[in-house]
This record gives C-alpha cells, structure tokens and sequence, in this order.
C-alpha cells in the first residue's frame, strides 16, 4: 500500500468514526440557577439571584484560576434581595459581577476508617503529606441530634487515666464534660491525656483544632505520634489563619466523622478545641452579614449553636448498635469569670464541668483541677465499682484539709486532730499530682488512692511521695493480678480484697 492509499484509508476511518459519534449524540438542555455576587468582604460574599436556593445549601463561585476548583460557599442569609453567603476558602480574586451557582446539596464531609491516623481539614483536604483519602462515602455535616426513644443511659466509663478526673468527677461514655479555666492552664494538657488512655479500649478519638496557633496544633500531632495514639486517633484542623467560614464549620463536620463510627456500634471520643474561637468566629461572621447583635455583640442564636453540636453527643440504644459519642468541649474563661456569657451556655448544655484554677496552676500543682468548682452529672453513675471504696473518703478529706489551710495560714495553735487532717490533706494533694503524658490504670489509681485514704502514706515524707506511688502501682500490678481484673471487671471490691490490698501495699511502703 502506498503512502498516499494509506492516508485515504485513515482519514475514511476517521470519518466513520466522527459519523458514528455524531449520530450518538443527542444534545440537552441543563439548566442551572445563577446569580451575581454584588459585594465581597473578608470570610463573607453577598449574592443577587438563586432564587430557590436553600438554607446552608453550597454555592460554587468561579476558581482562583484556569484548572483550579471552585470556591464554596454556605448560603447563610436569604434575605429578600439578596443571599449571604459564607465562603470555604480564600477569596483574593473574588469580585463584584462574578457569576455563582448553585451546587442542589448541602455542606458534607468524607467518613470512613481512611480518615483513621490522619490530619486533615473539614474539607477533607490531607495536611500530613500522606496522599488523598480515597473516602467515597459523604455524609452532611449538619445533622439533627439522636431522638430520646433512640438514646440508651450511660452507664460505661470513659478513663482519662487522671486520678482526679477518675475518682472525683468521672466521665461516661456519650456524656458531655466541659473542660473550662483560664488560658494556659492545662486544658488541652487533659484532653490529650484522655486521648493517649484509650489505647487498646476500641474508642476512637477525634481531635477538633478551631482557631488554634499552628504551632500549637503542630505540637499537640507530635505529642500523639511520640505516644503511638495516631492509630486510633483523626486529627481536623481549623487554624487561627484558615478562613473563617471554615472554623465556623469544622466542628459540625468533626461530629459527623464521628457519627459515622457511632453508627456501626463503636464508642467515639470528640475533643473540640476550643469553642471559645468557635464562638467568636460565628460572632464576626454574623456581624458581617449583618445579623441584629445581642449580648456581647453575639447574634440571638448563638446558644443554638453550640447547642445543636453538643446535643449529637449521646449513648445510643441497643436497637441502633448502642455506639456512644462522648464530647469533650473545652472553653477559656477571663480572670476565672465562669457567669460569663458563653461559659455559662455551655455549662447549661453540658452534663458537667472540670474547671482549672490558675491559683493550683501556680502553685505548679498539675492537672490544675478545682474539685469544689468541678461536677459530673452523670459519670458517677458510671464510675467503676472499685472507686467507691476510695472516692467518698478522698472528697471528704480533701474538703476538710482546704477548708482547715486557710485557718492554718494564720500559725494559730492546732490540736493533734486538726494537725492530722492537714499531713493528710497535703498527701491527698500530692498524689493527685499527675505528670503529663503519663496516664494510670484504674487499678493503679486505686492502690494509690487507697493507701493516701486508709493512712498508709502519713508516715511517708512529702517529697518521698512519688516514689511511694510507683511502688504502689507497681504492687498491684505485679502481686495482684486477680485483685488487677476484679477492678477492670467493674466488679466492686469485698472487704478480704480491701484487706488483701491493705497487706501487699504496707510491705511496699516498708
């Protein structure tokens, strides 16, 4: 064949092929609603036409570039003339007379065990350099909260591996426990250790960074990673820098990452941190649309929103698999104001708090954990049995040695019992000290909490204790392995095994 047959041949085949393609095609009409964005501002856009969009429905604006994706956003406002939208994104090329669609579905999220060990942002975007996700399954990020017929009393533990926390105001799994104190006095520090106690327990834990400095959140992934408990653990970051529409979102998609799992029967644990930046982002957001102002400047229904968050928080029924999401919210108080405004909605949505003092911070006594000022509403009803044998005892005590501190500063003459109450009170509080990163068994915290409760650490000098309460730990779990699974069997102690702990934790005390 020649070369010129050989062209013929191919431009015949190309022919046919276009014929063919032609004759499939069968053009349509797709109509989409559009508008026009009238004014733009940081973090907001304000949108003419889209006449049947929807609340929190996402419209798309035109990409930063050729190739690029779209720009989101959340219709926020539908207002009469116009529709106020929050942007996902940054918007330096955003401007008035660009077109936006609307995209017919709302705001989701990818769900799955791919999101396990990873960081990542509500957008499902990786930001640990590991590759995409490859998560096909979406769900909404706002949901309605579990009915009441569809929740279960919580009645199993959650640890935090913290001897205050465990014994004094202790945690259930599907409960709501705030953590609340002033900046930079240990919040995040207990959180992360509730996170690292859960390993080998099934509960898989969610850490929800909103507004934090990235090197905050930088050293909070490092800790996780040193500690093994990024296998267990996802990681959704909303930096102080991110846009603010996406710190106004991140937390509700956190949630739905963590529903996902509750759904299949397992026990989750969602950290939000903080809602205080939460809060202040919705507040700016809203003033920028123009919402009528309240209290502090903050729209009407800012109680709602935390309100809809924390109410996804539950033990599910049997029926539903009986999955638990227990939230952990943590909030920052100004000079130990606890009546102020968002503090106190939170107090009133949650089933507790754990407040740290700066004065305990201070006085370098860690976890800064208040007593007086901390409650669990619900988690003593969970508490393991083997508690009750020392918490009653140690709250008293404690109770009476801070009560009797402050007459004692005054150096008036004590009686004998009075000078007995304070030694005790002063091991109590040592032994609620608890280093970071280093949580306890329930079985240790108990051997330890017992001996400080039955006397058996008042001979032991104050800067000998730590010492004494590895020796303690060490008792139990070497000499008593029975006495070790009738504790996490949440099986209640008898007197013999009170007896037979007393005489193995004496000997080691020798």
């Amino acid at each position: 064949m020649t070369t010129t047959q050989s062209i013929q041949s191919t431009c015949t085949n190309a022919q046919t092929i276009f014929d063919q393609v032609l004759a499939d095609y069968h053009p349509s009409l797709t109509l989409r609603e559009t508008g026009q964005v009238q004014s733009v501002r940081p973090g907001i856009a304000r949108v003419t036409g889209l006449p049947g969009v929807r609340a929190d429905e996402l419209v798309s604006f035109p990409g930063a570039g050729p190739g690029q994706p779209p720009l989101l956003g959340i219709a926020f406002n539908l207002d009469p003339d116009e529709v106020g939208v929050i942007l996902l994104g940054d918007s330096p090329d955003l401007q008035a007379g660009d077109t936006v669609y609307r995209t017919e579905r709302v705001m989701d999220v990818p769900v799955g065990e791919g999101l396990l060990g990873r960081v990542v942002t509500v957008m499902g975007e990786p930001l640990d350099g590991r590759g995409p996700l490859n998560l096909a399954e979406r769900h909404p990020v706002e949901r309605e909260a579990p009915a009441i017929l569809d929740r279960a009393p919580v009645t199993v533990p959650l640890q935090t591996g913290l001897k205050v926390v465990d014994a004094l105001i202790p945690i259930g799994r599907g409960q709501r426990e705030l953590i609340i104190g002033d900046r930079q006095t240990g919040k995040t520090a207990i959180a992360i250790d509730t996170i690292l106690n859960q390993r080998d327990t099934g509960v898989i834990c969610i850490y929800c960074a909103i507004g934090q400095r990235s090197a905050a959140i930088a050293k909070v992934i490092a800790t996780l990673r040193d500690q093994g408990a990024m296998d267990y653990t996802i990681v959704v970051v909303a930096a102080g820098q991110d846009p603010l529409g996406l710190q106004y979102i991140t937390p509700y998609g956190a949630t739905t990452m963590g529903e996902y799992f509750m759904a299949q029967g397992r026990d989750v644990l969602v950290i939000y941190d903080d809602l205080t930046h939460h809060a202040r982002t919705y507040r700016e957001l809203s003033l920028l649309l123009r919402r009528p102002p309240g209290r502090e400047a903050y729209p009407g229904d800012i109680f709602y929103l935390h309100s809809r968050l924390l109410e996804r928080a539950t033990h599910l029924s049997p029926d539903l698999g009986g999955g638990s999401l227990t939230a952990l919210p943590i909030i920052e108080t100004q000079a130990q104001n606890l009546s102020a405004y968002i503090p106190t909605n939170l107090i009133s949505i949650t089933d507790g708090q754990i407040y740290l003092s700066p004065e305990l911070f201070q006085k370098s006594i860690f976890p800064a954990v208040d007593v007086g000022k901390s409650v669990s509403r619900v988690g003593g009803k969970t508490q393991l049995p083997a508690y009750q044998s020392v918490a009653g005892d140690l709250r008293l005590a404690y109770a009476q040695f801070q009560e009797v501190e402050v007459f004692a500063r005054f150096g008036t003459q004590l009686d004998d019992q009075t000078r007995r109450t304070l030694e005790r009170g002063r091991r109590i509080r040592a032994v609620l000290k608890q280093r970071q990163s280093q949580p306890l068994a329930a079985a240790e915290q108990i051997a330890i909490l017992f001996a400080v409760t039955s006397g058996l650490l008042d001979a032991v000098p104050l800067d000998q204790i730590d010492e004494a309460q590895q020796r303690l730990a060490a008792a139990i779990a070497q000499d008593l392995p029975d006495l070790w699974a009738t504790i996490h069997r949440s099986q209640p102690l008898t007197p013999t095994d009170l007896e037979t702990l007393t005489t193995t934790l004496s000997q080691f005390l020798i």
